[in-house]
Formats: C-alpha cells, sequence, structure tokens
C-alpha cells in the first residue's frame, strides 16, 4: 500500500513535459502494434523530450539510449519504407534466423556489459545495474524494430517488466505507468505480429 499511495503522490506532481513525452510513447507503440508508420514521428517526439528528462534525473544510460532512439527511429522510418515490392507500402515482418538469435543475445549482453563499466566508473548512478540491462535490453529491441523482426517485441517485454520499478525508484512515476502500458501493448503487439507473419508464410 505504501508503494502505491507514493506512486499516487508522485503522480500528482507529473510535469507537462513528461506528460507530453508518455502520451507520445504510447501512441508510438500502439501504431507499431497495428504495424503504422506513424509510429516513428510520434516516437522522435517522445524520445527527445526523454534525452532532456532522464538527464535531468541521472538516468545516464537512458539519457543515451533516448539518443540512439532517435537515430534509430530516423533508420527505422526509412527502412520500412524502403519496400521493393510492387503494391506494398511498407517492408513485411520477418523472423531471426538461427544466427539472428545468437547476435541478439551478444548484443544484449555485451552493450549490457559495456554500459555497466561506463556507469560505475563516469558517472553517479545509484541504479547501474539495472540502468544497464533495460538499456541492452532497448538497444537490441530499437535495431531489430527497424529491421521489422518480430523478436523485437520480446526485448521490450522484458526491458518494459524493469523499467517499471525503476523509474517509481527515480521519481517519475507517470513513466512507470507509461512502462506498464507498454508491457500491456507490446505483449498485444507479439501477438498480432505473430499473426500477420504466420498469415504471410502460409500465403508463400
Amino acid at each position: 500500500m505504501e508503494i502505491w499511495s507514493s506512486f499516487y503522490d508522485q503522480l500528482l506532481e507529473t510535469t507537462w513535459l513528461e506528460f507530453i513525452a508518455v502520451t507520445s510513447g504510447i501512441l508510438s507503440v500502439w501504431f507499431s502494434k497495428q504495424e503504422k508508420i506513424l509510429v516513428y514521428p510520434f516516437g522522435i517526439v517522445s524520445v527527445l523530450i526523454f534525452i532532456y528528462l532522464t538527464y535531468e534525473y541521472g538516468l545516464y544510460a537512458e539519457t543515451g539510449i533516448n539518443a540512439y532512439y532517435f537515430l534509430m527511429s530516423v533508420y527505422g522510418w526509412w527502412n520500412w519504407k524502403n519496400t521493393k515490392d510492387i503494391g506494398k507500402s511498407q517492408i513485411p515482418i520477418t523472423r531471426s534466423s538461427g544466427w539472428g538469435h545468437i547476435i541478439n543475445i551478444s548484443t544484449f549482453i555485451f552493450a549490457t556489459i559495456f554500459i555497466y563499466i561506463l556507469l560505475i566508473k563516469f558517472t553517479d548512478s545509484n541504479v547501474p545495474l539495472l540502468d544497464s540491462i533495460t538499456t541492452g535490453l532497448a538497444i537490441t529491441a530499437m535495431y531489430l524494430m527497424a529491421l521489422k523482426k518480430i523478436e523485437h517485441w520480446l526485448f521490450w517485454i522484458a526491458c518494459d517488466l524493469i523499467a517499471i520499478p525503476l523509474y517509481i525508484y527515480k521519481g517519475l512515476p507517470f513513466t512507470s505507468f507509461q512502462f506498464m502500458v507498454f508491457t500491456y501493448i507490446a505483449v498485444l503487439g507479439w501477438l498480432s505480429w505473430k499473426r500477420k507473419l504466420l498469415m504471410g508464410e502460409n500465403e508463400l
């Protein structure tokens, strides 16, 4: 009860800037679930605001990851539209190969260890492990999302579940609420993309 009471009190203190960032972020993930290109413009608005907010609140790895989100959003926006299939407005949903899974997991592990070392040595972060894990998951997820690989949802779900308590602890309750919504939409997104992928494979 004490946790929820604290969450409610902090929620009342949410700034308009955080509100815009969270709202844009939720809309972005919803459009991603629907496989709509609007995922990227709304996502860009959200991450630009979070670059500022996370730096102000001492989540330095999250600041870096939001800058990375911005770059990958620009790339993903271009890549999704870069289809060579006549009559198709976007590239299709695909799944990672066997080697792709190895690369995905290796990317996550390397990114997490590297960022953890940076946080320990060069910042005053008091949550270096959780910050580095969520960042490692997000780096992998965002790249896979830009490639339109279905596995990106699994990395997002793991990232979101860790981020929920992390942002409550750091005093950003509305952002924590955003990650609760993200988790729910990510599960729906995984199921929706899986259904579309199976339909596409059955048409071949």
